[in-house]
């Protein structure tokens, strides 16, 4: 008689995510904690490792995970961006360098424009954030600790920001409000994560989180100059 257990169990909802999609239990709980707790964990991000003792995912790769999703997001919304508001007759120059219609040229470009945002926008957020979180905490992080607690944060800024991407790119009032609220957003999950580690009183919270979520919408405007770059090729030599 065979006496080994049946390993045809059913298998949770969880696990059936985890083998498609590559998110499991522990990404649905960061993202959970992410919102409910940025603080604990950042903390266990930072003193048990990279998994939080195998309690959440790697900061690194939740954080691409989110930002593909945001990407596939704008992608299949498609509408307007910065390319449509530039002159007429740039967009016109342009079109006819690409040897196109001013419509082709704007939909090659828009696309490539769309899809480039997110990892562009984020690669720029990486750079200004890393120095002064490191500079900021109390420990001495290196560069390994110090990656983990910058993309810790921008996890836990992006979770909250993913529901509204779809009009995040919105040439119009509504595109402001989303801008605005992104703001917020960064200043909020700034000091609900780096309250004892980042800042000590709620004046240097203030202070700081206001510093780093300036610098990061600079960063944003800073990254339009390699997305109109990237947009130019594509809808140049898009066919």
């Amino acid at each position: 008689m065979n006496t080994e257990p049946d390993q045809r169990e059913p298998r949770g909802a969880a696990e059936l995510s985890e083998d498609v999609t590559g998110f499991g239990v522990a990404e649905l709980r960061t993202l959970k904690d992410l919102v409910l707790r940025p603080h604990t964990v950042l903390e266990a991000w930072m003193q048990a490792g990279p998994t939080g003792g195998g309690l959440y995912a790697r900061p690194l790769r939740l954080y691409l995970a989110l930002c593909g999703f945001m990407t596939l997001i704008l992608f299949v919304k498609g509408g307007d961006t910065q390319i449509s508001a530039l002159p007429p007759e740039v967009l016109q120059s342009l079109a006819d360098q690409a040897g196109k219609s001013v419509d082709a040229f704007v939909a090659d470009a828009e696309n490539w424009y769309s899809v480039a945002l997110i990892p562009v926008s984020c690669a720029f957020y990486a750079l200004v954030s890393i120095p002064l979180l490191r500079w900021w905490d109390p420990e001495d992080l290196g560069w390994r600790r110090g990656l983990r607690a910058t993309f810790g944060y921008l996890n836990a800024w992006t979770v909250p920001v993913v529901p509204v991407t779809w009009w995040a790119n919105e040439q119009s009032a509504v595109g402001g409000f989303i801008a605005l609220l992104m703001f917020v957003m960064a200043l909020v999950t700034f000091i609900r994560m780096g309250r004892g580690r980042w800042f000590r009183t709620w004046f240097g919270g203030v202070t700081k989180g206001l510093t780093l979520t300036v610098l990061l919408f600079v960063m944003a405007v800073v990254a339009i100059i390699p997305l109109f770059a990237l947009a130019y090729i594509g809808g140049t030599y898009t066919r």
